[in-house]
């Protein structure tokens, strides 16, 4: 294989996934109640725009680990605009790759900063674990974490 045929697999390869990042969070199992809580405070047609975005993606499992009820307290229609609030805390405009995270404070949609810490070849975000990194979407990439973060 010449080097200019394995480049252009590697472009195709790249640019198979044209799902939005809202798209892909729909096609995941695994996103199931962030689609539910995006969904719950109005965010996906957000989400579905231009970005590009950064997402700090909790798993259902991360959203099981929140105290008992807060997940349902949170789905409440009065409590949407609290939901936002902690939802924009995982996203930071722009599209952030695992190989340029380095330790900072990142700028989130809510306004508020989140602390990112590389400690060897873990990455924290507040006091969550980056356990899997560019998921890459038409508007951004997604990172997945262990724990929900709270503003």
């Amino acid at each position: 294989m010449s080097g200019s045929n394995r480049n252009s697999v590697m472009d195709s390869d790249m640019m198979k996934t044209q799902k939005n990042i809202v798209q892909i969070a729909q096609s995941n199992p695994d996103f199931s109640t962030l689609v539910k809580v995006l969904v719950a405070a109005d965010l996906v047609s957000a989400l579905e725009g231009k970005g590009p975005f950064t997402v700090f993606a909790p798993t259902n499992e991360a959203f099981a680990k929140l105290p008992a009820a807060t997940l349902a307290d949170l789905l409440k229609p009065e409590n949407k605009e609290k939901l936002k609030a902690i939802l924009t805390y995982h996203i930071v405009p722009g599209k952030v790759l695992a190989k340029d995270v380095q330790t900072m404070k990142a700028k989130t949609l809510n306004g508020k900063e989140l602390d990112i810490q590389v400690r060897g070849s873990n990455v924290m975000v507040n006091n969550a674990k980056v356990v899997k990194t560019d998921i890459i979407g038409s508007n951004g990439v997604i990172h997945v974490i262990d724990a929900v973060i709270l503003p």
